[in-house]
């Protein structure tokens, strides 16, 4: 069973997996190794889920947080 401090720090890696995934498809549209066309897709889709990682990551720690104030 995961522990919530587990989670929520897979959300964290997540979200820089997906981070760095959007950092090297720029590099390879800026570096025209690859047509914009061909990449933009992918990256928006990376850049998408970073930002949902992200917002998942602060809200789950914000519950966190929460539950333990009210001692459960």
């Amino acid at each position: 069973m995961v522990s919530s401090c587990e989670f929520i720090a897979k959300f964290g890696s997540v979200e820089e997996e997906a981070d760095e995934s959007a950092f090297w498809m720029e590099l390879i549209i800026e570096s025209g190794l690859l047509k914009q066309q061909a990449v933009e897709p992918l990256h928006t889709e990376a850049s998408e889920l970073a930002k949902i990682m992200a917002k998942s990551r602060i809200s789950a720690s914000a519950s966190l947080r929460q539950s333990k104030v009210r001692g459960k």
